[in-house]
Formats: structure tokens, C-alpha cells, sequence
């Protein structure tokens, strides 16, 4: 246990507001939603301040108006306990509030550690533009390179925090109000005593807040998701239970707030439910479509694999669009929205090619032609199953096609790992770049314990059961289309013009169904993605509630007796899981590493450059602001090429071609962790059975990194080591070889 000592008093003012209003969601609990004003000429156009001027502008009685405020109210709720969940669990695994600042930045580990490294450059740059001018012309991360990192690491998050924070410090300090409490801990074992900071006035604390604080509005947007699909606030209450209930397979933002998914998720819950909207809505309007577009480009700007998730949308919206459940025109209207948030997004990355070179972005192109040409279709092809089969495979061989072609003419290959990782799950294919994302357990296939964690809180077996009522409606609209020969086929379009129609109502489920199908695809090939799996399955959960999926029950008051007993079993389970979240309880500590960090800080160059494993690079460099030649953010050609020259190290091949190696990379010092070269994942998933796939001359040697940890020399010198790292001075090359 550590002593908490006080040093300096202040208060730190705590600012929580839930702002999250939504003109989404059915104030009667109503499948369709009535626009602003539509209802405005029935009440007394004085009535223009207060309450009444709010029900006046939204068309609503009083009752409604009082329905959409306990819906609110709900979401609001829903959010604060999400927030306070994060919160308390984060604290309670490191012990956050009790760590110094260089603790702090040690707990943020890989790539994490790298992205909260271009935050703190900012902050502590002169001025805000200073610092923007730093990290858009970075000479540390890639050195020699001078790189553009908000275009290649998705800065945007960390850029807004930065100009918060310096808003925030400077407005309080003009105040003179204090923003964070200081205190001396002692950690005992005779280790020195360190400063920790509390408060928004610290920038870790900073940081983390609002990522959590982003996290709890997104649950209360799944509440409000889930309560306007099912039409029933009962459905977004089971939408919020099955999230709580399987938190642990839902998120890790509690682990890991500064991954690119914490940021980047919240924005794709507020894309969807706006989708589920403008599918909903007969006539969608401009500022609909204009907030799509938003929510769009909110989701992809701070993550470079937000394109395969809206991948899967757009193929979904595309089958839906094929079995008649979308009007072409709408569905066009989506593919423009889609193309200019795309076009932005670009220009805002400033020109990032993997953005181009796409899958995404062949895919809106190939389908947008193939819907412009479904005339040329139907003439060629007869209505049915066979029109179906043709445009799906237009669409597949075409999405190919043009994503090859632009890369070729791009001349891009930033991605071409992502083909060798999808190859590598249905062949026996394998590479080095391919075994470094494969060996980790959260690029591997989905883990068998994963859907028994779902049967235990019922997660699965309820999303089975409504894909099973959906999948069982929409093979009647299949069957009385193909004996209708073909008649209905232009019967989503006529739903457009004239509303009101049962097929349209059915569009959203049928999507949601279909995007179910992708992600549970996705997560089976990529574990890590079950985060998008497991809460669209709670959302799907909310369509228990829907009275035109299980209205077959009976009375409103019996399907809702039904849905609370479900509840009260999946809270068997649930609440099992919840108490083993809280029952989480630890404190970070990396004594081996802080020696490493402050031993740099104190015994090197400013401008000594260093190579290693990929995520303590990352901590090298945000805490001792030190060149690196490579770094964990692994989606560029060029920095894979970089690594694996530095990983030789963990090879089988001589001291000799490893140190040339690192000597024309103009490395200094390079960080040896003898765990990278003993530790094994599974069977050929060490380092150097990695290597022997590259390097099949050398297999059966010793590792060069065995020979290291013995004794360095000749290649290199000894000036650093403890129980975990050794640093090697690297001898200097020679001009011609740089």
C-alpha cells in the first residue's frame, strides 16, 4: 500500500454535463417519428418561451413532450453510470490518481503510449500552433524522416483534447482558479518518493476524462439506439443491460482510453442510429443526410480502420437495396453521403492513399455504378434470384477490380498487409509482417470461449431467436415476390414515394439484421473485432421489446412480462460478470522500465537515436523525447520495412548484418528485452521462428539474440542493463553507409 501525502490544496472543479438531445427518438414509442412543426398549428403561436415554445417548435402534446423527456432523462442516467463504471475500473486496476507523471505515461503502453506522446508535444509546445507545426513536421518518430504524423496516425482526437487543454489551464489561470491537487506519495521499498497529480489540471487525467466522459455519452446514444429501433424505452433499457452485463466483450476503453476505437466507436453508434433514421424516414431530409455525413467523417478521422467497418455497412445496405428493401434512390442518396464524407476525410488526412485505395471506396463507386445501370440489368436479366446473384457478383468483381487498379496507378502498398492477413486466414499463407499480427491473440480467429460467455447471459440466444423471426419475414416477402413473378419489384421505390408501406418498415431490420451477419464474420476472423460484434448484438437484443417482431406474444403487458423475465436470467449471469470487473484491483508499476527511461534521460544525447521492440519505442519516446526509428502504428510500407530491419536482432543471422543493418538506419543505441526473444505465443510464433519463415538459411543457429544477452561484443557494447533490458551502443557508420 502507498502513503498519500498532502502537498497543495486546491479544488478541482468537476464539470459533467450530459448535452445529449436527440430528435430521433418516437416520443409515443411509435415506429415512425413526426418532424418538427408537424403538428404546430394546433397550438397558440405565443406560446414561444419555456416548455410550451419547445413543444410548439417540436410538434409535440404535452404527454409526448413528457415521454421524450423521460426518454432523455434515461439515456442521461445511462451515460453518467457508463462514465462512472470507466472510471472506477480504470482506477482500480492502475491506481491512476496515486502514479507520478512518468508512471502515468508508462501505463499507456504501445501504441498508446505513441498517440499520447503527439498530446503532450502539443501541450507543452509555446503555442498551440507551435505545437500543431511540430507534430505535421515530426523529425522523432521516424528519424531520419521529417513525417507528417496527422496524416499518417489519425491525430485529429489528440490535437482537440491539446486545444482543450490549453483553453481549459489558461481561462482557469486568468480565473485563478486552482485545476489540480499535488501530493507526495511514498512507494516504500526504499524507493524514492514521486509526485502525483489529480485533476483536470493535469494532463493525463485531462486526456483520460474526456475519453470516458465521450464513452458515457455513447451509452446514453445506445440507449436512445436501442429504445427507437424496438420502439419502446423497455428496448433501450435491455440494450444498456446486455452492454453492462457483457462489458468485458463490448469494450477496453477502460484498459486502453487512447486507442483509435475510443475515440472512434461513439461516433459510429450516432452514424448508425442517424442510418436507422433516414431508412425509417419516408423522405429523409438534407440536414438528415448532412448529420450522417458528419457522424461519418467523426468515425473515420480518428481511425485508420473505420474503412472496413463502413465497408461491411455499405455491403449490407447494398443486399438490402438487392432484396427490395431499400429504394434506389435513398440508397444513392446514402452512396453520395458516403463518397463526400470519403472526399473530406481525404483532404483532411491530406491525402492519405490508403483512404483511396480502399476497399470502401471501390465499393461505393462499383455500387453506385451498378445501381445507376439497373435498368441495363433488369433488361438483361429476369427479376429474381438470378438478377440478385448477378448484381452481387457485379459488385464483388468490381470492388476488386478498381481497389487493384488504384493501387497500381497510386502506386500505394500501405495496406497490402491487410490482403496478406485476409489471405492468411483461409490459406496456409504466411509471411513476417502476416506472423507479427496473427501471433498476437487479438488478431486471431475468435477464441471458442467467447460465444459461451454470450450463451451464459442469453445474448446469444435471444439475437439468434429475432434474426431467426427477421430471416423468417423476409423469406415470405422472397417467396410472394418470386410468385408474383417479378411484379413487386419496384416496390421499396414505390415505399419511398408513398410511405407507409410494411416493406419499408421492415428495411431496418432486415439491415441491421445483415450488418449483424458482417461483424459476427468479422469477429470470427479477427478476435479484436468483436468489439463491433458484441454491441450491435445488444442493440439487436432491443428488438425483443418490438411489438411488430413478437406482438405475436399478445397483450403489451404480457410481452413486457416476457422481457423482464429474460432480463432477470441474463442477470444471473450478468451481474457475475460485473462483480468480477469490479473485483479487478491493482497498481501499475514497471520498475525495470522507469530505470531504462530515466537512465536515458540522464546519460544520453538529446539527439541519440534508438531502435527495439516496437512498444517500448513508444515509451522511449514519450517520456525521454528521443529520435526513434520505429514505432508500433504498423500501417505503413515504408516503417514496416524498418522494422523488421531492427528485428533482425531476433534473428538467427550474425552480429555482422544485424549491426549494418542498424548502423544504415543511423541507430545509436538499440533496447534488447530478452523476453522478445524467448517468449512464445504458441507453436512458431517466437521471434525467431518467426525469422526462420524469412530466413530459411539460418534455421537451427542459436538466436543472435541469445548471443546478446550472454555477451555483446564484438558487435556491440554493454552500457546499460537490469533484469529486463540491456542497451547496446551501436559503433557509428561509416558516411556511405547511411
Amino acid at each position: 500500500m502507498v502513503a498519500k501525502n498532502r502537498r497543495q490544496t486546491g479544488k478541482s472543479p468537476a464539470t459533467q454535463s450530459d448535452r445529449d438531445r436527440s430528435p430521433l427518438v418516437s416520443p409515443s414509442g411509435k415506429s415512425n417519428v413526426r418532424r418538427a412543426g408537424r403538428e404546430g398549428k394546433a397550438y397558440n403561436s405565443s406560446h414561444s418561451n419555456g416548455l410550451s415554445g419547445i413543444r410548439h417548435r417540436l410538434g409535440l402534446t404535452p404527454s409526448a413532450l413528457l415521454k421524450l423527456g423521460f426518454t432523455l432523462l434515461l439515456a442521461a442516467l445511462a451515460g453518467f453510470l457508463h462514465w462512472h463504471h470507466l472510471t472506477q475500473l480504470f482506477e482500480n486496476d492502475r491506481h491512476f490518481s496515486h502514479l507520478s507523471n512518468l508512471e502515468k505515461e508508462m501505463a499507456f503502453r504501445t501504441e498508446m503510449g505513441l498517440y499520447y506522446s503527439y498530446y503532450k508535444t502539443i501541450i507543452e509546445a509555446p503555442s498551440f500552433l507551435d505545437g500543431l507545426h511540430m507534430v505535421m513536421n515530426d523529425r522523432l518518430t521516424e528519424y531520419p524522416l521529417i513525417i507528417n504524423t496527422l496524416k499518417r496516425f489519425n491525430l485529429y482526437p489528440e490535437v482537440v483534447l491539446a486545444s482543450w487543454y490549453r483553453a481549459y489551464t489558461g481561462v482557469m489561470a486568468f480565473l485563478g482558479i486552482p485545476t489540480k491537487m499535488c501530493w507526495s506519495i511514498n512507494r516504500g521499498e526504499g524507493l524514492t518518493p514521486v509526485d502525483s497529480c489529480e485533476g483536470m489540471g493535469d494532463p493525463a487525467y485531462f486526456y483520460v476524462t474526456c475519453v470516458f466522459l465521450l464513452n458515457g455519452a455513447m451509452m446514453s446514444l445506445f440507449f436512445i439506439y436501442g429504445a427507437y429501433l424496438s420502439g419502446s424505452r423497455l428496448g433501450g433499457i435491455v440494450t444498456t443491460l446486455c452492454f453492462f452485463f457483457n462489458h468485458g466483450e463490448s469494450t477496453r476503453v477502460m484498459w486502453t482510453p487512447p486507442l483509435r476505437e475510443s475515440f472512434a466507436y461513439p461516433f459510429l453508434v450516432l452514424q448508425m442510429l442517424l442510418l436507422t433514421y433516414i431508412l425509417r424516414t419516408r423522405s429523409p431530409s438534407r440536414t438528415a443526410m448532412v448529420a450522417l455525413g458528419i457522424s461519418n467523417l467523426c468515425f473515420m478521422l480518428p481511425w485508420q480502420f473505420a474503412q472496413f467497418v463502413l465497408l461491411t455497412q455499405v455491403a449490407s445496405l447494398f443486399a438490402s437495396y438487392i432484396l427490395g428493401y431499400l429504394g434506389a434512390a435513398k440508397m444513392q442518396s446514402i452512396l453520395v453521403t458516403h463518397m463526400i464524407t470519403l472526399g473530406v476525410c481525404f483532404v483532411l488526412m491530406f491525402g492519405n492513399s490508403m483512404l483511396l485505395t480502399s476497399f470502401y471506396a471501390s465499393s461505393l463507386v462499383s455500387i453506385w455504378a451498378i445501381i445507376a445501370l439497373k435498368d441495363r440489368f433488369a433488361q438483361v436479366f429476369k427479376p429474381g434470384i438470378l438478377l440478385w446473384v448477378m448484381q452481387g457478383l457485379a459488385w464483388f468483381g468490381s470492388t476488386v477490380l478498381l481497389k487493384f487498379m488504384l493501387s497500381t496507378v497510386l502506386c500505394a502498398s500501405d495496406d497490402a498487409h491487410i490482403s496478406g492477413l485476409i489471405k492468411s486466414k483461409f490459406t496456409s499463407y504466411k509471411d513476417f509482417h502476416t506472423l507479427m499480427y496473427t501471433c498476437a491473440a487479438e488478431f486471431d480467429f475468435i477464441e471458442l470461449e467467447t460465444p459461451v460467455r454470450y450463451l451464459k447471459t442469453l445474448l446469444l440466444p435471444v439475437n439468434l431467436l429475432v434474426v431467426a423471426l427477421i430471416a423468417w419475414k423476409t423469406l415470405q416477402d422472397v417467396v410472394r415476390f418470386l410468385r408474383d413473378s417479378g411484379k413487386t419489384s419496384a416496390r421499396a421505390d414505390d415505399a419511398d414515394e408513398s410511405g407507409g408501406s410494411e416493406t419499408t418498415g421492415k428495411g431496418e431490420m432486415v439491415y441491421h439484421s445483415l450488418q449483424l451477419v458482417a461483424f459476427a464474420v468479422l469477429a470470427v476472423l479477427i478476435m479484436r473485432l468483436k468489439l463491433f460484434l458484441t454491441p450491435h448484438m445488444c442493440i439487436m437484443a432491443s428488438l425483443i421489446c418490438s411489438r411488430q417482431l413478437f406482438g405475436w406474444i399478445g397483450e403489451k403487458l404480457k410481452h413486457q412480462t416476457a422481457v423482464f423475465v429474460v432480463l432477470a436470467i441474463m442477470a444471473i449471469q450478468g451481474v457475475a460478470n460485473l462483480r468480477a470487473q469490479w473485483g479487478i484491483i491493482g497498481e501499475f508499476s514497471n520498475l525495470p522500465q522507469e530505470e531504462l527511461l530515466d537512465w536515458i534521460q540522464a546519460n544520453t544525447p538529446t539527439d541519440a537515436v534508438f531502435a527495439g521492440a516496437m512498444p517500448t519505442m513508444a515509451s522511449v519516446k514519450l517520456s525521454t523525447s528521443r529520435p526513434i526509428v520505429n514505432h508500433p502504428h504498423y500501417e505503413d510500407a515504408g516503417l514496416r520495412e524498418r522494422t523488421k530491419l531492427v528485428y533482425s536482432m531476433y534473428s538467427r543471422m550474425s552480429g555482422e548484418t544485424v549491426k549494418r543493418n542498424l548502423m544504415k538506419l543511423g541507430v545509436d543505441f538499440f533496447v534488447l528485452e530478452d523476453s522478445w526473444c524467448t517468449r512464445r505465443t504458441r507453436p512458431g510464433c517466437s521471434m525467431p521462428e518467426i525469422w526462420d519463415i524469412e530466413d530459411p538459411q539460418n534455421v537451427g543457429k542459436v538466436p543472435l539474440c541469445t548471443h546478446m544477452s550472454r555477451n555483446s561484443r564484438p558487435h556491440f557494447t554493454t552500457v546499460f542493463s537490469n533484469d529486463i533490458y540491456k542497451v547496446l551502443k551501436v559503433p557509428k557508420a561509416p558516411k556511405d553507409l547511411r
